[in-house]
């Protein structure tokens, strides 16, 4: 698999899948989309609370989805469970290349960025006091949550590259490792990923998308 990295608008990196023509994060910018999606109007929107927040991501992809979240509980002092699924991994080469941290102005947190790339798959570990972090090497078909969750950062590659995690049955299966009250929230706003979202059960609000997109969507478990 071919992957290399290039500058989107913003001046943050993202990583082109030759393989499958499609890249990670927005030409456009790619802190900027997933600020907006994940962060703004994902774990932002998250009632206050005292007690840990469970996230889990589909594709860690680049990591920047963890990244923006730990500056999160820093910044909050809010306890995060963060567990991610990938099932290709980025090389060493390509990680320790990417910009995030100077671009963000935290170099400091340089080596934890770097660790949640390169800590040990299937274990729970410390990034940091307020971020726990557990990573698996495995599909979204093959995994089983043991956990509930307060929301899902929801961050496939688009139903054009990957049909097969824009079903109905995928939706069921996330909206059951949901909490009551539970969201889930994507850059992806087609009719068809509604409808699906629908079937299975949730909610659905449509929000302004980041800079050249109209929409996101938040999907509720009420």
């Amino acid at each position: 698999m071919k992957r290399e990295i290039f500058v989107t608008d913003d001046g943050s990196h993202s990583v082109l899948n030759d393989e499958m023509q499609t890249t990670y994060h927005s030409r456009y910018g790619a802190i900027r989309e997933s600020r907006h999606v994940f962060i703004e109007n994902g774990l932002q929107r998250l009632e206050s609370t005292d007690a840990r927040i469970n996230i889990f991501e589909m594709g860690f992809g680049t990591g920047l989805n963890a990244l923006l979240t730990l500056i999160e509980a820093e910044k909050n002092h809010q306890e995060i469970y963060y567990e991610t699924i990938e099932l290709f991994p980025l090389e060493k080469d390509l990680y320790e290349r990417l910009n995030y941290c100077a671009q963000l102005q935290r170099e400091d947190l340089k080596d934890e960025f770097e660790k949640l790339h390169h800590s040990e798959w299937e274990m729970q570990i410390s990034i940091h006091s307020f971020f726990n972090f557990r990573k698996l090497n495995t599909s979204l078909a093959d995994h089983t949550f043991n956990k509930l969750f307060d929301i899902i950062f929801y961050d496939a590659f688009a139903p054009k590259a990957q049909p097969e995690l824009w079903t109905k049955e995928i939706f069921e299966k996330l909206f059951a490792a949901l909490n009551p009250k539970g969201s889930l929230v994507t850059y992806c706003s087609k009719g068809d990923v509604q409808r699906k979202m629908k079937a299975a059960g949730f909610i659905i609000e449509k929000l302004a998308g980041p800079p050249h997109k109209r929409e996101i969507l938040r999907a509720v478990k009420e």
